[in-house]
């Protein structure tokens, strides 16, 4: 019976954390990456989000702005 994708992992993670035994720096250096990775991946999400509203907000205020206008606005005389 061939064994699944969890089990394949599993086997794979263990072989490496095994073989990284010997050197401890390296091992600590690819968690703190990984780490890195996934705390940058949460960083850039949020800040497009705040790009992402304030962009809304300018473009709200700016219709607001030539709303007020063109309200405003005088007919030039002939």
């Amino acid at each position: 019976m061939n064994p699944g994708i969890p089990e394949e992992a599993g086997s794979t993670v263990r072989t490496l954390i095994s073989a990284l035994q010997s050197n401890p720096a390296v091992l600590a250096l690819s968690v703190i990456n990984m780490a890195l990775l996934i705390f940058m991946f949460y960083a850039l999400h949020g800040s497009a989000e705040y790009r992402s509203k304030l962009t809304d907000q300018v473009l709200s205020n700016s219709n607001a702005i030539h709303d007020i206008l063109k309200q405003r606005a005088v007919a030039c005389p002939p």
